[in-house]
């Protein structure tokens, strides 16, 4: 697998604001290193999972 393709393709729907996808492909990728038993993988998609979640609960969570 080709990680860093796989990230820019998901920051690339981050970017567009389409975190459903975002958080589908991430979540695919994470699979993918789990079946291969890469960890650092699952590790760098989990992570990636974290910041898209964080993203959306910037723009679209409550201020205060």
């Amino acid at each position: 697998m080709d990680i860093k393709a796989e990230i820019d393709s998901i920051k690339h729907h981050v970017d567009k604001g389409n975190y459903h996808a975002a958080i589908n492909l991430s979540i695919s990728a994470m699979n993918a290193c789990r079946r291969i038993h890469h960890q650092d993988g699952v590790d760098i998609f989990l992570d990636l999972i974290k910041d898209i979640v964080q993203t959306m609960t910037d723009e679209f969570g409550s201020q205060g």
